[in-house]
């Protein structure tokens, strides 16, 4: 198959690494890619938020399928313009996108779709911020209505910084400005990915990220710090339970709307007191949870996505997954995810004595580019390093061992990725 992947991050990377494995050759091509997807796929230097560009690409090299990675463009409708050219495209419309783009239409979803999740007011001005966290209480849950990288959410229990954020929120977007308040919810998180054609909804293994810049779950939210898969804590039919109760009722209020979803439904959970709740939704694999739930992936990525872009879905077999564990973890650049330094020298990602030289170790480029043939970082999370073994600890021991082998001036990483469940 001749697939075209958009987008430049580690979840593009690892889309590419499983269909480079894959057994059969695919003549895979990505834009724009980064210097490690150069290794596995032609590179072609177009916009990928432009639309007509991508889908002449995908034209002139005559694909069979398109992926488009990342949120940004799937809320400025690339896959449209794709669909438009009458090539296959694995995403959602820019309609149907917006159960990313907007908080406040996800949360209208959810209440059509009768989907458990918490309560919510969505507020334009900062009056009605400060009454509606006043009505919640602390912790203070406070959202950008629109994409915001993975930080436009701050949970905290000073009302001041939530009222701070919410005000920077209202006043980036001036007259389409709205902030969703929500009340705060308890319990671990789970991350859990449902394909759709738009119809037939097939979920992957579940996984947990960590969105805390630093240990123990301290410092500012972040894109995501590192993740794990599987869960051996979850409750038994945890998977089912999502499927029945939220995606397969999402999806089809989608197509109710007449904007069915064609893509992954990114479902973000939090197991709470009260049973399980959604903390958001996303229209797009998610970075970092996608490094280590495609590693376990057996049966074969390309025909998951194609059947889903074909309307095909309710045609495939079981999904078949390895019995091991996989871990990730980011390296991070000077600053993140304040300020980031760009600019300092990667060594020791590649070659028998670089991390992915490591058993059960592979590394995946995000911030990264090179400049006088000098890899450098370009990016806050700089690489994914995802560690294999027969169970967490022993993943996570992998993941970490390469992580030992990467030098990036100034750069940082958790030390407690999985570190509580690989103990359990």
């Amino acid at each position: 198959m001749k697939i075209l992947v958009i987008g430049s991050g580690a979840r593009e990377h690892a889309i590419l690494h499983s269909l480079a494995h894959e057994s059969g050759a695919h003549e895979l091509h990505a834009a724009p890619g980064n210097p490690g997807i150069a290794a596995l796929a032609t590179l072609h230097g177009i916009d990928p938020l432009d639309g007509v560009a991508v889908a002449a690409l995908a034209t002139t090299l005559g694909v069979d399928l398109v992926v488009v990675g990342p949120e940004a463009p799937l809320v400025a409708g690339v896959a449209d313009a794709v669909r438009e050219a009458g090539v296959p495209v694995f995403g959602p419309s820019a309609a149907a996108a917006a159960l990313e783009g907007s908080k406040a239409f996800a949360k209208d979803v959810m209440a059509a779709a009768d989907v458990p999740t918490a309560q919510a007011y969505v507020c334009v001005t900062l009056a009605e911020v400060e009454a509606a966290v006043d009505a919640f209480g602390a912790p203070y849950v406070i959202k950008d209505d629109g994409l915001a990288a993975g930080k436009g959410v701050v949970v905290t229990s000073d009302r001041a910084e939530a009222l701070e954020h919410a005000q920077a929120c209202l006043a980036a977007r001036g007259a389409q400005g709205r902030v969703v308040v929500e009340e705060f919810l308890d319990g671990p998180e789970v991350s859990l990915f449902c394909v759709s054609d738009g119809t037939n909804v097939v979920p992957l293994a579940p996984a947990q990220d960590f969105k805390r810049a630093y240990d123990g779950d301290e410092g500012p939210n972040t894109g995501g710090m590192g993740a794990y898969s599987p869960l051996p804590w979850a409750p038994a039919g945890l998977t089912d339970e999502v499927l029945e109760r939220i995606a397969r009722p999402t999806i089809a209020e989608m197509a109710r709307r007449g904007t069915p979803f064609v893509g992954v439904l990114y479902v973000g959970l939090a197991l709470t007191s009260r049973g399980t709740r959604v903390i958001e939704f996303n229209a797009r694999f998610g970075d970092p949870e996608t490094q280590v739930v495609l590693s376990r992936l057996r049966t074969p990525l390309s025909s998951v996505l194609h059947a889903a872009s074909t309307a095909s879905l309710g045609g495939l077999e079981p999904l078949r997954w390895a019995q091991d564990a996989a871990v990730t973890v980011v390296v991070a650049a000077h600053g993140y995810p304040a300020d980031v330094r760009s600019g300092d020298p990667i060594d020791g990602v590649d070659g028998p004595d670089g991390a992915a030289g490591l058993p059960g170790v592979h590394v995946l480029h995000a911030g990264t580019a090179e400049s006088d043939g000098v890899l450098v970082a370009s990016g806050g999370r700089v690489l994914s390093v995802v560690g294999r073994g027969p169970d967490l600890a022993a993943a996570r021991d992998a993941a970490y061992a390469g992580v030992g082998r990467i030098s990036l001036p100034g750069s940082h990483h958790r030390s407690d990725i999985a570190a509580k469940a690989a103990q359990a």
